[in-house]
């Protein structure tokens, strides 16, 4: 028997990518329920079709919630009864946020303030929240609120833990392949169109994950976390240049078009700060970040404890394993929808 036998779970932004890969794995379990939050009542139509036609036994374990995050009525409204909850509702499109930081805000934010109050009040057990390496030494609007999404994270955890049994931390990951609005599906439908692939820096470095990766590294983080940690897992990257040369191997080759870094974007992308790296706990595939537990009364920390300056590493998508053209081509090949696009080239 599992930990999820019989249980309810939410997942906010559920009819993501992200909801779309727990769906797949929780689906066929003796899971209870699963609840959908998210305000798009198209893309909620969509998966309830798609539930009914692909796993018609399984369908009506999945209960459809209208609401936003940033409404704290419409969160509480679908918290009765939640046992966990994956917190994945968020802004997450760089140079969106750049011209609209306060939506930024107001979603990745306040909107994860709202989750996490109404979570601690209907007594959630657990809640795992979603973070991007973005917040790691952010330069842009994305990132910033990020990173502050994670502090919101850390002080209700305080919270929770000093008022009941709710357990709160956080997941940090890269980019994940062929997720909503990322570049790999771009470059599949421009290759088909006969178009170059747009490319704005060839040097520029990203960690590479799958939506498995992905759902593998929560359900980690809900298996392991005490209030307030912080998981990172440990990714390969690849420069721009060799991942739109691996998709390209894959689809064809139509050449590519410099266009330029866009609005906040950074060269290379940092999961883990020289500052985290001081209180990380290795975990083989996985990182623990602890939570930094003192409280404002800092004399007894400076007087009787060690006082520990500086850094240490930092896991920037620079210094890990950079995947040659070959090491693109297997690892995205990993990704369902490459696999998917594969088939119905080979299958018109």
């Amino acid at each position: 028997m599992s930990t999820f036998n019989g249980a309810t779970l939410l997942i906010t932004g559920g009819t993501g990518s992200f909801g779309h890969a727990v769906l797949k794995h929780f689906l066929h379990t003796d899971i209870g329920e699963i609840r959908i939050f998210s305000r798009d009542e198209k893309k909620q139509d969509d998966m309830r079709h798609e539930l009914q036609q692909q796993y018609p036994d399984a369908a009506h374990k999945v209960k459809f919630y209208i609401g936003n995050v940033r409404s704290p009525q419409s969160v509480h409204d679908a918290m009765p009864g939640v046992d966990f909850i994956f917190h994945a509702a968020a802004l997450k499109q760089v140079p969106s946020c750049e011209f609209f930081p306060m939506e930024a805000v107001q979603t990745n934010v306040e909107g994860t303030n709202n989750v996490l109050h109404a979570a601690i009040e209907a007594g959630v057990k657990r809640v795992v929240c979603l973070s991007t390496d973005k917040a790691a030494y952010p330069i842009n609007a994305m990132g910033t609120s990020k990173a502050m999404m994670e502090h919101v994270v850390r002080a209700n955890a305080r919270v929770a833990a000093e008022r009941g049994d709710t357990v709160i931390c956080c997941t940090r990951y890269g980019n994940v392949m062929c997720s909503r609005g990322s570049v790999i599906p771009l470059f599949i439908d421009q290759i088909k169109s006969g178009n170059p692939v747009t490319i704005t820096n060839p040097d520029m470095t990203r960690f590479l994950m799958n939506l498995d990766e992905a759902v593998d590294l929560v359900r980690f983080a809900f298996e392991h976390a005490n209030p307030g940690d912080l998981f990172i897992q440990k990714s390969d990257a690849s420069t721009i240049g060799n991942l739109a040369k691996g998709v390209q191997r894959l689809f064809g080759d139509t050449g590519t078009n410099l266009i330029g870094t866009r609005h906040g974007e950074k060269l290379y992308e940092t999961l883990m700060t020289r500052e985290e790296w001081l209180r990380s706990e290795d975990m083989g595939q996985y990182y623990r970040v602890s939570a930094d537990n003192r409280d404002l009364n800092y004399d007894q920390y400076f007087v009787k404890g060690q006082v520990v300056t500086g850094g240490g590493e930092c896991s920037t998508s620079h210094n890990t394993r950079l995947l040659d053209v070959d090491g693109v081509v297997e690892k995205i090949q990993t990704a369902d929808y490459v696999r998917e696009a594969l088939a119905g080239r080979d299958n018109p």
